[in-house]
């Protein structure tokens, strides 16, 4: 586990931490802060609240999401939308973004085994945070949305073709 990252459930006990979020200010737009969904994320079934730790110290956070705006009805348990994705800006620069994307595979497989695709929009002028997630294993077919905040591409990762070529991490 490079980094010491893991990830884990949110649980109420990392609220204090997360509460203490910041981002830079060109980042604020891009994503939601965790206190701004964690309560709706933690009640709603088809989303899974995830905290990023380094050793016990909550860095960032996200939420996978089933049944989104961004998946058809009949594809709603076979795809995962990765959503309000930060990491806190006094932990931003040391890699932990990326490990944890690159451990999100192997999350979704063990907690959601039915999911077989991964995906996730990201505005197009967040050029970093679309950088990471390829860097990290996903794919951009060219597809975009008209989201809230502008364009934003979609970008995918396959579970069930990582498992059939063999990249079963």
């Amino acid at each position: 586990m490079e980094n010491g990252i893991r990830l884990v459930h949110y649980e109420q006990q990392y609220d204090e931490a997360l509460t203490r979020f910041a981002l830079k200010k060109e980042q604020i737009h891009f994503t939601a802060m965790p206190v701004e969904v964690i309560e709706e994320a933690a009640a709603n079934p088809d989303k899974d609240p995830v905290v990023i730790l380094v050793q016990k110290v909550p860095v960032g956070f996200f939420v996978l999401h089933k049944g989104s705006e961004y998946v058809e009805p009949a594809e709603r348990d076979r795809k995962i939308l990765v959503r309000a994705l930060s990491i806190s800006e006094e932990h931003q620069g040391k890699g932990y973004a990326l490990e944890a994307m690159k451990q999100l595979p192997a999350w979704v497989r063990e907690y959601h085994p039915e999911v077989e695709e991964i995906i996730l929009a990201v505005n197009e002028e967040n050029k970093a945070a679309r950088q990471l997630y390829l860097k990290s294993g996903f794919l951009d077919f060219g597809l975009t949305r008209l989201g809230s905040r502008g364009i934003q591409h979609m970008l995918h990762y396959n579970l069930k073709q990582e498992v059939e070529d063999g990249r079963n991490t």
